[in-house]
């Protein structure tokens, strides 16, 4: 409640603390053009593509983009939908714990589309959220650290490299803040589900002085120009594009499970143009929306249709891969709980310690 109200303080009296949006008037020229307002945690300079396609597609359709913190989305639609005012058209976003909490509190409706039924299910909760991007949770390297060496393919190798290089590691890794970080957070809840040695992971992490980071480019930049040597648990599709620019970037799918997040895309309750928003939300689906996320910006599409490299076609073909994507629905919304989260993050800094 008091996150709600705190929201709607800074929505109504503030009015400015909300980012400037991005206008892309309608390719057609059309004065009266329908406007599709789009809320998202993808900046908007790497979206941009993404725009172009679909308004190729739909020439009358101007677009209004608005990327914000995933949290200030999750805020920004609950405080506007109860305060009775329109909201986004369409919420894309990366914080799939609260797209969920969006979607399971009713703050977004049904849409059935074209490509609904061939959604894989874990992808498609209740034809509401939809998760749009399968990307991977990944370690990197850089590549002149380990000339002449492999990097660990596991936790398990992982935690051996650490351990045996303890000089020329220590300082030199990093990973998400989970305090601060919700992919990492999201990343670590999964590791506690399927990994036994998790805390012998993070103790052995702490004993080489890892740092922490709340964005993911930080630990890349760092990564990349040699002052770390590894990076772990980190988002695979801003890896990818960052390798696209920088040699030195090594990246690992781990063998030993993959934990595999996705963004969230729904169409809130309180939507101006709902249709609108389901039109950007089944391009967004399509052989060419999936294509453009892949091809032009290095994230990983879902859809089957769409073939090469950044696609789950491609990683499921690769025969040492153990792939486990985040289902989409209520499990989501576990460490929502406040006490579950502090419960995890203390043992975590704990285990950070030493203790």
């Amino acid at each position: 409640m008091i996150r709600v109200l705190f929201a709607a303080i800074l929505l109504f009296a503030a009015g400015p603390a909300w980012a400037q949006p991005t206008i892309y008037p309608a390719l057609s020229g059309k004065k009266d053009a329908q406007t599709l307002t789009v809320y998202s945690s993808l900046d908007a300079p790497l979206n941009a593509p993404l725009i172009a396609a679909f308004q190729a597609e739909n020439p009358d359709i101007a677009v209004r983009y608005e990327d914000m913190l995933t949290g200030g989305i999750y805020d920004r639609i609950v405080a506007e939908t109860d305060a009775g005012q329109p909201t986004a058209d369409v919420a894309f976003s990366s914080a799939m714990d609260l797209q969920v909490k969006l979607a399971n509190d009713g703050y977004a409706q049904q849409s059935d589309l074209a490509l609904s039924a061939r959604w894989p299910r874990w992808a498609n909760w209740r034809n509401t959220a939809y998760a749009l991007t399968f990307e991977p949770a990944v370690f990197v390297y850089n590549k002149r650290a380990f000339e002449g060496s492999r990097p660990p393919q596991t936790r398990g190798e992982f935690i051996d490299y650490l351990e045996q290089h303890r000089d020329a590691a220590f300082g030199r890794v990093g990973t998400y803040d989970i305090e601060r970080a919700g992919v990492g957070f999201l990343f670590l809840a999964r590791d506690q589900d399927q990994y036994s040695d998790v805390w012998a992971l993070v103790e052995a992490m702490g004993a080489a002085g890892v740092k922490l980071y709340s964005t993911t480019s930080a630990i890349l930049e760092r990564v990349g120009d040699g002052r770390f040597v590894l990076g772990y648990n980190i988002l695979g599709s801003y890896a990818a594009d960052w390798a696209t620019r920088n040699p030195d970037l090594g990246i690992v799918l781990p063998k030993d499970y993959t934990t595999v997040m996705s963004r969230i895309g729904l169409v809130p309750k309180a939507a101006a143009a709902p249709e609108l928003g389901r039109k950007y939300l089944e391009f967004m689906m399509s052989a060419r929306g999936q294509s453009v996320l892949a091809h032009n910006m290095h994230i990983s599409a879902i859809n089957p249709e769409v073939e090469g490299p950044n696609t789950i076609a491609f990683m499921r073909a690769q025969d040492d891969l153990q792939l486990s994507p985040v289902p989409v629905g209520p499990g989501l919304m576990v460490y929502l709980d406040q006490v579950k989260r502090m419960r995890l993050i203390d043992r975590w800094n704990k285990a950070l310690r030493g203790q």
